[in-house]
């Protein structure tokens, strides 16, 4: 979860703009889900520009809470700040490439039908393929050097919406015919996956000298991982458009899996896995309820994982205060009278978010979300303390306190690299903080996704894992949201003891795990927001087991 100051400052200002000018809603889950979530209704994307007057016309429509708010936040922002907003992501340049080895046409997918074990006809894929195809690249590994795997780049197009969503596939080291295969989605949002790829869980990562160094824990050691730039103008994806919602992203990821799977049918077979952090613990229960919306599909979705995710920010925000103030397992950040700041806000915090939970509005949610970041969040920037990792200071401001995060962005803005992978774009940034604001300009921020879960779990296992460090989206939240979550199984998940975890023939465990039925929790120690990146062998162990099923319900 990335969180820039013009964020947390401007966010319900724009959204009241954006709502009064282009009052759509959408409905946002499939058939079978849309019950459990029908308050999310985020509003069109559409953005006009708009003068200090407008937003407070705009916010005549807002109830008193959130006029309150409002003017909070105009003792924040000089008016200046308003005159000429470029808040909204403006189009990538890119240029269309031609080289393919591969175009899939949805139109083909779709016309496609098979005969049912009841003898009636039906599409062999569900869903609304017509306007989507895939362009694959095969990647010739040696001129990269990042694995010597088989790889496979390229785009996913939305024709009919200018989307184009890079990905990049590594077969797995080890037995790809019969390994499973997982999607990796890193959050923000706006943030790219290929910081995961380089920064993470990838085969390799770049160092200062922008040479590639061999990762001995590379998550494709016993997988074929999947890295997809998502939502759109993220990293080296682009449109002319933007996505600014969690649902409406994952039609995106569900056509791009459905056309990559029927063009390689030798990996449809194997287990299929979505694992991601961060604000991926949004997507990913969308995503995943997206698929299994579908019952006929080539997915074989298997289980998901969601890293130190938001996901449940009612419960979660209010963790914050004891994470920040010394009750996390690490010294306190910030002041006896910080915490006692955060203790008074957490009533009005919990109640805007209430709000938003129970109407599913823009009006309500972005409101939340400005409030709730800026008394929970806030105190702790300003100390300068890694918001990413309690034990030490940021230290690149630049790079989202990651220096290597400038590295890798360096490595992929070269010629060669972007020709290598047929990238269509001029140039790729880690993260884009214009679709950080307008995720949250629409209301996603605060959505309540966790009431998806319970879905999930009645077809497929969930894994919840927390880096003990990481202050953003912390253990302690996470935990919390995981024995709150209201499903058949939440007693007998909330009785389930923590077990050690620990590498064969270690002499100390490196974490707890509990698990009943189909949900299980995971505390990692000494590993901040990225487990991977800090606890590279002991995450690949939990990987490893997870996928042969130690926790599955049998």
């Amino acid at each position: 979860m990335r969180i820039s100051a013009s964020t947390v400052l401007l966010g319900a200002a724009s959204a009241a703009s954006a709502a009064s000018f282009q009052n759509q809603a959408q409905q946002v889950l499939a058939d079978n889900f849309h019950k459990a979530h029908d308050a999310i209704k985020p509003v069109a994307d559409s953005f006009a520009h708009t003068t200090l007057e407008s937003f407070e016309e705009a916010f005549n429509g807002m109830n008193s809470q959130a006029k309150a708010l409002w003017d909070e936040i105009k003792l924040l922002v000089p008016e200046s700040a308003f005159d000429k907003p470029t808040w909204f992501s403006k189009p990538k340049a890119a240029k269309r490439r031609k080289d393919w080895d591969h175009v899939v046409k949805g139109a083909d997918v779709q016309k496609l039908w098979v005969k049912g074990a009841d003898g009636e006809k039906h599409r062999e894929v569900g869903g609304q393929l017509d306007n989507f195809n895939l362009r694959v690249k095969s990647v010739d590994p040696s001129k990269l050097g990042v694995d010597k795997v088989k790889q496979y780049s390229g785009y996913l197009d939305d024709e009919a919406n200018d989307k184009h969503l890079f990905y990049w596939f590594f077969e797995s080291r080890n037995d790809p015919k019969n390994d499973p295969v997982v999607l990796w989605l890193n959050g923000g949002p706006g943030c790219s996956s290929l910081t995961g790829l380089f920064l993470e869980l990838g085969p390799s990562s770049i160092d200062k000298k922008l040479k590639v160094i061999n990762n001995e824990y590379a998550w494709n050691n016993n997988a074929s991982v999947i890295f997809l730039d998502q939502p759109v103008n993220v990293g080296y994806s682009y449109s002319g458009n933007a996505v600014s919602n969690t649902v409406a992203a994952g039609k995106d990821v569900y056509a791009l899996l459905t056309l990559f799977f029927h063009q390689f049918p030798e990996y449809a077979k194997q287990d299929f896995h979505i694992a991601g952090e961060s604000y991926a613990g949004h997507y990913i229960p969308v995503f995943a309820s997206e698929i299994l919306s579908h019952k006929d599909r080539n997915i074989n979705l298997k289980s998901v994982l969601i890293g130190n995710g938001l996901t449940d920010p009612l419960t979660q925000y209010e963790h914050y205060r004891p994470m920040a103030c010394g009750e996390g397992g690490y010294p306190a950040v910030l002041s006896e009278s910080e915490c006692r700041s955060m203790d008074n806000a957490l009533p009005r915090c919990q109640s805007l978010i209430r709000n938003c939970y129970e109407s599913g509005s823009v009006w309500s949610c972005v409101p939340a979300a400005i409030y709730c970041n800026n008394q929970f969040i806030g105190p702790y920037q300003r100390t300068g303390q890694n918001v990413y990792d309690i034990r030490g200071k940021c230290e690149d401001d630049n790079n989202l306190c990651y220096s290597a995060l400038g590295w890798i962005s360096d490595y992929l803005n070269q010629k060669d690299v972007m020709d290598a992978l047929g990238v269509e774009v001029e140039s790729y940034d880690s993260c884009n903080f214009d679709i950080n604001r307008n995720f949250l300009f629409q209301g996603d921020w605060m959505q309540p996704f966790h009431r998806l879960v319970p879905g999930i779990l009645k077809e497929i296992p969930v894994l919840i894992y927390a880096g003990d460090a990481d202050f953003i989206c912390n253990w302690l939240g996470n935990k919390a949201w995981s024995e709150a979550l209201e499903w058949p199984g939440k007693k007998g998940f909330n009785k389930a003891e923590l077990e050690d975890l620990s590498l064969p023939e270690a002499d100390k465990e490196y974490g707890k795990v509990k698990s009943s039925g189909n949900f299980t929790f995971m505390q990692i120690y000494q590993a901040g927001h990225m487990v991977p990146m800090d606890q590279p062998e002991n995450s690949l162990d939990f990987l490893n087991r997870w996928l042969g099923g130690e926790w599955f319900e049998q």
